[in-house]
């Protein structure tokens, strides 16, 4: 089969979302073509050729987009199979796009989007599940059969057969890694290139917000050290040097990662990392920092979320506000820079909470290693949510349903979804809080945007800050100014709406 993969968005890095596909389905015979759409133009030709087109929707922010292209190329292509396939798949089951005939498959993807690319409908094979592996088509672990779409989610271990050649994603036909995200560490004339790999798919731990623990269900699986290897040999040949590990937390498997970092540092003696990692991990494998940091990890991206001990609860984030602290100065002291991302806006925002997240970066000389758009996060409910699982009564009341009633999703009786989104309508008790996330946006959108802005914006809007944010707390001080902290190029949007200029690029 002619097979076009289509990626929207990857955190401006070249798409493993496509990459990995590409040999899978290469290797089973298929004739693969690619397409990145925030680089590529619209792949006119390519969709001429295609039998079937499989979207990579890792993300809230790619599957927004996702739809938008796939909308476009059914006008152009009504006869077109489509699959849908990542993290966020299973929230469009029920969506009048999809058809009987396409696919959406979350999880470990790679025998339903096989199956499906030879035209049977992996639902009715009896694929492998892991727990929970089936129920209804509102959310992952559920199959549904026609008239409706295919929902697959698999979350067993590989398969024996898996050979060489499909662990090791395919790159060659993707844009060159020069036109993505660079590493930058002060001069920004020398910034680097840099390649995404993973360590392990899917998380140990199941925060009630986040889109992995509603798929992957508090488990995870390494992917092989030779694997991650072979992948980190192509991306330096390609002229990568500096390395994204994608996993949703390196250290869900700490003895897996300093295998791989070992490995690969003493490969590539001079490749630099970055990786995700919760703050609870941080806190646990404290030890680890001073041998991470000496191997190449240059900065740690970590979910804060909150400086609200009660909304970190709630969020089952398994830290605390005084925990958030601890690992600021865990990583200065190991000479790691880490760079928070946060979730201001939820249905338990209270002005304090608000001004806690603000007087908190300035404390701990986070400003200069925060990309604006964090500020504006407002917390999204997916099918699939565990947020929805058993609501509180706060969030139940946001909801617009009382204590203790089921939630519901799409195809289900209730709650509706926000028209045009993949999330469960939510309004905040107090509407000025839901007027100031709109206010937020619009001006991290802005370019040269600043903090000093952002700072005022919020104290305007009755949230209690000095007019202007006070110096640093000596003791969490970064010893590199703001430009100098190591960074990529590309502000962090996995959580937020496509910008316009997104929308733009997949539908031009």
């Amino acid at each position: 089969m002619r097979i076009l993969l289509v990626s929207t968005y990857e955190l401006g890095q070249q798409p493993l979302g496509i990459a990995a596909p590409a040999a899978w389905l290469t290797e089973a015979g298929h004739e693969v073509e690619v397409a990145d759409l925030s680089l590529d133009p619209w792949p006119a030709e390519a969709l001429l050729r295609a039998e079937a087109v499989a979207f990579s929707v890792p993300m809230h922010t790619a599957t927004e987009l996702a739809l938008q292209a796939a909308s476009r190329m059914r006008e152009e292509r009504p006869d077109l199979r489509l699959a849908f396939h990542g993290l966020y798949a299973h929230v469009l089951a029920g969506h009048e796009l999809i058809g009987p005939d396409d696919l959406l498959a979350t999880g470990d993807v790679r025998d339903a989007l096989l199956t499906w690319a030879e035209g049977h409908d992996p639902a009715a094979e009896g694929s492998p599940r892991g727990p929970g592996g089936s129920g209804g088509s509102g959310g992952p672990g559920g199959s549904a059969r026609a008239p409706g779409p295919r929902v697959v989610t698999e979350l067993g271990p590989p398969s024996p057969a898996e050979g060489p050649a499909m662990r090791i994603p395919l790159r060659a036909a993707l844009p060159p890694l020069e036109r993505y995200a660079r590493f930058l560490r002060g001069d920004p004339g020398a910034a680097v290139t840099v390649g995404a790999v993973e360590a392990t798919r899917g998380c140990n731990h199941r925060c009630k917000h986040c889109p992995v623990a509603a798929v992957y269900r508090g488990r995870s699986r390494t992917v092989p050290v030779d694997a991650v290897l072979a992948d980190v040999e192509q991306l330096v040949s390609m002229g990568a040097g500096h390395v994204t590990f994608a996993d949703p937390d390196f250290l869900n498997r700490p003895g897996h990662a300093r295998a791989v970092v070992r490995a690969v540092h003493e490969r590539f003696g001079r490749l630099s990392f970055d990786v995700t990692v919760k703050i609870e991990h941080i806190l646990r494998h404290r030890q680890l920092w001073p041998e991470l940091a000496g191997a190449g990890v240059a900065f740690v991206v970590s979910a804060f979320e909150s400086t609200d001990d009660a909304v970190l609860r709630l969020l089952a984030k398994g830290h605390t506000a005084a925990g958030e602290h601890e690992a600021v100065a865990i990583m200065r002291r190991a000479g790691i820079e880490i760079r928070p991302s946060w979730l201001p806006f939820t249905p338990w925002t209270t002005v304090e909470s608000l001004a806690g997240i603000l007087r908190f970066s300035v404390e701990a000389d986070l400003v200069g290693s925060t990309d604006l758009v964090q500020y504006s996060i407002r917390l999204l409910l997916p099918a699939g949510s565990l947020l929805l699982e058993d609501p509180d009564p706060v969030l139940a009341a946001s909801l617009g349903a009382p204590a203790g009633d089921p939630p519901a999703g799409p195809g289900l009786p209730g709650l509706p979804y926000l028209p045009g989104a993949r999330s469960m309508t939510w309004r905040h008790a107090d509407p000025a809080i839901d007027e100031l996330q709109v206010a937020v946006a619009a001006l991290v959108s802005e370019p040269g945007a600043t903090f000093e802005e952002l700072w005022a914006l919020f104290a305007g809007a009755g949230v209690p800050l000095a007019p202007a944010p006070p110096p640093p707390a000596p003791l969490l001080a970064s010893p590199l100014p703001p430009g100098e902290r190591p960074r990529l190029s590309e502000s962090w949007f996995c959580c937020a709406e496509p910008t316009v200029a997104q929308l733009d690029r997949v539908t031009r």
